[in-house]
């Protein structure tokens, strides 16, 4: 299987309504959504641009973080400088080949594109980062230009290339042959295909058929979109012998969210369940085809073994109570997509008061062997977290703890989030109960269980 890399440009998109705050929410999302790397456009502000990456950086740890450096060596340092703390940094050589382009953007004529794109490639490699040269109007150069550029740039340094089809000058199949015929520079070769005429999609896969190995897409419109090419890999992938790293499970209802944001949030947050549609709500008497149905509906293409543990999960929360939407989608956030549990919770005891220091029990199965912990905490969290640790024999640092209800009334169901720092890596942890304190220990084993299987 061939291993389509994604590089998503959602955050390029020319825009001035995304607040700081939502495009960190579509960051975050692009990163969820299992995206190889995420693109940023050059920093325009050192301060603000600069902070929106060191953020992004933090905490999209498993995605290569790419930046454009712009016309100029200073626009080269500015985005080496603000990629310092990522994880898997990437300079963007960004630069048009038409004639038109190089002329009014570039300000240059053609014989001096090939060393000006080499000379900003160059300082670009020298900041120790990897760099892409992106050709932006490819299908629209000069085609001995383009070549030469592209080798120049190849000379310079540059880790990969990238072809712009940015007009939809080309039909899949010409579009395909064009990208073939640079194959020959031993880089790998990524496309960007504008959706001008609703043939992104066909482009793309036509040319990864013909050797390019990485797609750029945008949940945002204009180009080959974040969900349809998901789509189309997911569902005939496995003919073509082609495989990506992208969660299909809740790509829908990622590309519903990050539309809703693109879109000013004029309308409700995308779901299709309501809580007020008391057809779709769920009990203990319902098989596990009605709840993967329910889950389908979410938005949620589950796999075999996650909609076995989804099942799972929904019959332990509803024997205690009827299961809506949000619910359900708590229990496929928490169980979805998890590793095989190395402990499991048997049953937990927890006492607290004002007059008291806060206690907790906690029984844990490990094979076929009972497992049992005491501890006393500042609180029950704390205290439970304790007796955890005492059982299995190691302590984690804790990076973050979130408690939120999922619904509301007496009734309610909680939702945990538990990040866990081990070895250098992040481990985050779900867990949902109609006892909230019963959502933040799971979410905590289910955290230690990743821990526990990656060391295997």
């Amino acid at each position: 299987m061939r291993h389509i890399q994604i590089q998503d440009r959602t955050l390029c998109t020319p825009e001035t309504s995304y607040s700081f705050k939502d495009k960190l929410e579509i960051a975050r999302l692009l990163a969820r959504a299992g995206v190889d790397t995420i693109e940023l456009p050059s920093i325009e502000d050192p301060k603000a641009d600069g902070l929106l990456v060191r953020t992004v950086a933090a905490f999209a740890k498993d995605c290569r973080l790419s930046v454009a450096v712009g016309l100029t060596e200073d626009g080269v340092g500015a985005a080496a400088a603000s990629l310092a703390t990522a994880a898997k940094p990437v300079l963007r050589v960004e630069l048009p080949l038409s004639t038109v382009g190089m002329e009014y953007v570039c300000h240059k004529k053609a014989p001096q594109m090939a060393e000006y794109a080499a000379g900003l490639v160059a300082a670009a490699k020298a900041t120790g980062i990897e760099v892409e040269f992106c050709a932006l109007d490819a299908t629209r150069a000069n085609p001995e230009l383009l070549r030469q550029v592209l080798v120049r740039a190849a000379e310079a340094g540059a880790n990969s290339v990238a072809l712009f089809d940015s007009a939809a000058a080309l039909l899949p199949d010409a579009f395909a042959a064009f990208a073939a015929s640079f194959t020959d520079l031993g880089l790998p070769l990524s496309v960007s295909c504008s959706d001008q005429t609703s043939l992104a999609a066909a482009e793309a896969v036509l040319a990864v058929n013909a050797g390019a190995v990485s797609v750029k897409t945008s949940a945002a419109g204009g180009m080959t979109s974040l969900a349809a090419f998901a789509g189309i890999l997911r569902d005939r992938g496995n003919d073509w012998d082609l495989t990506s790293g992208l969660c299909y499970t809740e790509m829908e209802r990622i590309a519903g969210q990050i539309a809703w944001i693109i879109g000013g949030k004029k309308t409700e947050r995308p779901t299709i369940l309501t809580e007020e549609d008391a057809r779709l709500y769920l009990d203990q008497n319902d098989d596990a085809a009605a709840v993967t149905a329910a889950a389908e509906g979410l938005g949620y293409d589950l796999s075999e073994e996650d909609a076995r543990q989804v099942y799972e999960e929904f019959r332990r929360v509803a024997a205690k109570k009827k299961v809506g939407a949000r619910e359900l989608e708590a229990i496929v956030a928490s169980a979805a997509g998890q590793v095989p549990p190395t402990y499991t919770l048997v049953n937990f005891a927890v006492n607290t008061g004002n007059v008291m220091a806060a206690s907790a029990q906690i029984t844990l199965q490990k094979g076929g062997e009972i497992l049992r912990g005491i501890a006393v905490g500042d609180g029950p969290i704390d205290a439970a977290v304790l007796a955890i640790e005492q059982v299995i024999g190691r302590r984690f640092e804790l990076d973050d703890f979130q408690i939120q209800s999922v619904t509301q009334g007496k009734e309610a169901v909680g939702s945990a989030l538990v990040r866990l720092r081990w070895g250098g890596k992040l481990y985050s942890g779900n867990g949902i109960s109609t006892d909230i304190i019963g959502a933040g220990i799971r979410a905590y084993l289910n955290a230690v269980n990743k821990i526990v299987f990656g060391e295997m």
